[in-house]
C-alpha cells in the first residue's frame, strides 16, 4: 500500500495538480502508509516531511470531538448535560435546554457570527465565547441541525475549559497528543516557535472563480463572514495559526491518522476510548437536512459519517471530518483503517486527491 500511495501522490505533484501533500494510513493500530511529496513552502522550496504540520480547516473538528470523548470517558463531561450547568451565560435567549449532545451534532442553533468579524476577533477567546453565549438561536436547540462552521469549536472548547480548568489546546496536548507521541504535530493554537515548520499555502488556479460560483444566498455563507472563510491567506495567517480556534486545526497527516487509529484500537499501548464508547460516538445521531447547506448530512457525535467521495449510505461506518481546501481524516471500525490527507494547494471545492487516494487505500485494503 505504501508504494501505491507514494506513486499516486508523486504523479499528482508531477502533474502540477498538487503542490505539497501528505498521506498516512494506519491499519489495526499499525502504520502502513506514511507518504509525502512536493514542497511545503513554494517560496523557499522546502520539501514536505512526514512531520510537517498543515493547516487543515474543519478536519480539526474531528480532533475537537475526540478531546470531548476522551474527557467523557473519564467522567469530566456527559453528553446530555445541559450546557448551562457548566456555562450559565449560554442560556440567554432561550438556549437553556441545549446540551453537549446538541453541540456535537450541530443542533444548538447558533451557526452564525456577525459579518464584521475578522481573524483577530477569533483570537479573543473570551470575546468570542461571550458573543456566542448571547446569540439568539436560529432554531430551538435540538429541533434542527445545521453546520456550525465557526461557532462549533468555541462552544465545545469552552465546555472543555469549564470542565477541566484548562484551554482545549492544553487538554489536546496532555490527554491525546502527548500520550500518542504527536504533541509537536497536532495543534489547535500553534506555538509561535513552530510556525517556521508549517506548510505554506497557495491558491489553486480557479479558486476565486469556484468561490464566486457558489450560491451567494447559501445560509452557510450568510453565517460565515468572508474574512473567516478558509483560503490560502487564511491558512497562512499567523493570527489564525497561533490562536485556539478549535473549529479548525493544524496537523500532519500521520499525527491525525494515529489519533483516529487510537480511537479504533490500541496504538503502542495507548487506546483513547474503549469499544463501547466508540460504538456510541460513531453511531448515526442525525441524518436530517442540514439547514446551512440544504441537503441531508449523516452525523455521529462530532464526526461526519461516510467516506468522502462516496454515498454515505454505502460507507456508513466511516467517521471523520473533511476540511475546506481539500484535507480529510477519518477511520472505519469495520476495516480497522484510519486515513488522513493534508495538502497546501487550496481549492474551495471537492478535493480530487482525497477522493482518489481514499478510494485507492480502501481498495488496497481488500486485497
Amino acid at each position: 500500500m505504501q508504494q501505491l500511495v507514494q506513486q499516486a501522490i508523486d504523479r499528482l505533484v508531477e502533474s502540477g495538480e498538487e503542490l505539497g501533500i501528505q498521506v498516512a494510513v494506519y491499519r489495526h493500530g499499525e502504520k502502513v502508509v506514511d507518504a509525502v511529496a512536493g514542497v511545503a513552502d513554494p517560496a523557499t522550496g522546502r520539501p514536505v516531511a512526514s512531520d510537517t504540520p498543515f493547516f487543515s480547516a474543519s478536519t480539526g473538528k474531528g480532533v475537537t470531538a475526540t478531546v470531548v470523548h476522551v474527557l467523557a470517558e473519564r467522567g469530566a463531561l456527559a453528553y446530555d448535560t445541559p450546557i448551562v450547568e457548566l456555562w450559565p451565560e449560554f442560556g440567554a435567549h432561550g438556549k437553556e435546554k441545549a446540551t453537549l449532545r446538541h453541540a456535537l451534532t450541530h443542533s444548538i442553533g447558533v451557526p452564525a457570527v456577525p459579518a464584521r468579524l475578522t481573524p483577530p476577533d477569533l483570537a479573543d477567546w473570551d470575546g468570542m465565547c461571550a458573543l456566542i453565549a448571547d446569540s439568539e438561536p436560529w432554531w430551538e436547540p435540538g429541533t434542527r441541525t445545521g453546520y456550525h462552521a465557526v461557532t462549533w469549536g468555541y462552544v465545545l472548547g469552552e465546555l472543555v475549559r469549564r470542565a477541566t480548568g484548562r484551554p482545549i489546546s492544553q487538554v489536546l496536548r496532555e490527554e491525546v497528543a502527548a500520550p500518542l507521541g504527536i504533541a509537536d504535530e497536532l495543534y489547535f493554537g500553534v506555538p509561535a516557535s513552530a510556525l517556521g515548520r508549517l506548510a505554506r499555502f497557495e491558491d489553486a488556479p480557479g479558486s476565486a472563480e469556484a468561490m464566486a460560483a457558489m450560491p451567494a444566498d447559501l445560509p452557510l455563507f450568510k453565517a460565515t463572514p468572508p474574512a473567516l472563510t478558509p483560503s490560502a491567506a487564511y491558512g497562512n495567517d499567523p493570527v489564525v495559526l497561533t490562536a485556539d480556534i478549535p473549529s479548525g486545526g493544524t496537523m500532519s497527516a500521520r499525527a491525525v491518522a494515529r489519533m483516529y487509529a487510537a480511537l479504533l484500537t490500541e496504538v503502542d499501548g495507548v487506546r483513547l476510548v474503549p469499544d463501547e464508547r466508540l460504538r456510541e460516538i460513531t453511531a448515526l445521531a442525525t441524518a436530517e437536512t442540514d439547514q446551512m447547506v440544504g441537503f441531508p448530512t449523516p452525523r455521529a457525535l462530532g464526526y461526519n459519517l461516510g467516506r468522502p467521495g462516496t454515498d454515505p449510505q454505502r460507507t456508513p461506518t466511516v467517521f471523520g471530518m473533511p476540511g475546506m481546501g481539500g484535507t480529510a481524516a477519518y477511520a472505519d471500525p469495520t476495516t480497522g483503517l484510519s486515513f488522513a490527507l493534508t495538502r497546501n494547494r487550496f481549492f474551495p471545492g471537492p478535493a480530487t486527491a482525497v477522493d482518489c487516494i481514499g478510494a485507492l487505500v480502501a481498495e488496497a485494503a481488500t486485497r
